[in-house]
């Protein structure tokens, strides 16, 4: 998987830049297919709007935007984003294979079990 870290009016310091790698990384738990991140800091004066762009595989493109005051803190939101888009993506393709979608299926279990 290849991590691009590119930013723009400003600088991060390699203790961070090592940071976002290792974050970058636990993407690949959530979803194998994961081949590039690209993540992009823009600095404005004292705030940062923070761009995470993820390349899977045979799928479409994930993107998160954030803007805070620091650095760290905006790419952890925005990492948080694109976690949660992927988590939902893999259930919708997991709910897709199946003849009851999983909300029924547990609700019909419910019902299974109230009636016993």
């Amino acid at each position: 998987m290849q991590i691009e870290i590119a930013c723009r009016h400003g600088s991060i310091g390699e203790p961070v830049r090592n940071y976002i790698r290792e974050k970058s990384e636990k993407l690949l738990t959530y979803f194998e297919r994961v081949t590039q991140v690209q993540v992009t800091f823009d600095f404005n004066n004292s705030r940062v709007k923070v761009e995470i762009l993820v390349d899977a595989e045979h799928k479409h493109d994930f993107i998160a935007h954030y803007e805070g005051e620091d650095a760290q803190k905006s790419f952890d939101k925005t990492l948080h984003k694109i976690e949660q888009q992927i988590r939902k993506y893999k259930e919708q393709l997991q709910d897709h294979r199946r003849d009851i979608p999983v909300s029924e299926l547990t609700e019909a279990e419910q019902n299974i079990d109230e009636a016993e």
